[in-house]
């Protein structure tokens, strides 16, 4: 039996594993997903990505399944609720944040039609390709993260920095950047 191989970020985790296999790199136009990966990679900053994906359920449960017009009319009750959630990142800016950006999120979705049309323009509606033989060689930003990230903070969403706006870019396959040893990178 021959094994896979993979980008050397995933690990021996299952979970990552998964996540790397089936979802990430992986061309994402469904709003609800991208709304989705918008709220976790704000969640992520300044944590390991295991760290979020290991709260995923609890973050789908306690966020109304991701949905931005549920989020978008949450109160100061329902903040406290989620500052109460264990089993979610307890901090209050990233949950004001997901609340903040779900309303941003809805009028992009009235200016352009669908979030799937604002976001897939900063990169010309075409997958970047790269092809880097390592992890090391993976940048952390890029002159399309920079671009989207200054139109998202225009517009007042909140977390959206070029670092994070790059990790997004990556998860939802709008840059390939599984490594050329990778099974995935074709």
């Amino acid at each position: 039996m021959r094994i896979k191989k993979r980008c050397a970020w995933v690990g021996h985790n299952s979970l990552m594993t998964k996540y790397h296999d089936r979802e990430w790199g992986r061309p994402w136009h469904q709003d609800r997903k991208l709304f989705e990966y918008l709220v976790l990679d704000a969640a992520q900053a300044g944590l390991s990505w295991s760290t979020v994906l290991k709260k995923r359920e609890n973050y789908r449960r306690a966020f109304d399944n991701f949905n931005p017009r549920k989020i978008a009319r949450y109160k100061s009750q329902d903040i406290k609720k989620l500052l109460n959630n264990a089993g979610i990142i307890r901090n209050r800016l990233k949950i004001r944040s997901a609340i903040s950006n779900a309303r941003q999120f809805l009028k992009i979705q009235k200016e352009f039609g669908s979030f799937d049309k604002y976001i897939w323009q900063f990169v010309n509606y075409r997958i970047i390709k790269n092809s880097f033989r390592s992890l090391k060689d993976l940048p952390t930003t890029s002159p399309q993260s920079d671009a989207m990230s200054r139109d998202l903070k225009k517009r007042g969403f909140k977390f959206v920095g070029p670092t994070i706006c790059y990790a997004f870019m990556q998860a939802i396959g709008m840059v390939n950047d599984h490594t050329i040893d990778c099974f995935r990178h074709h």
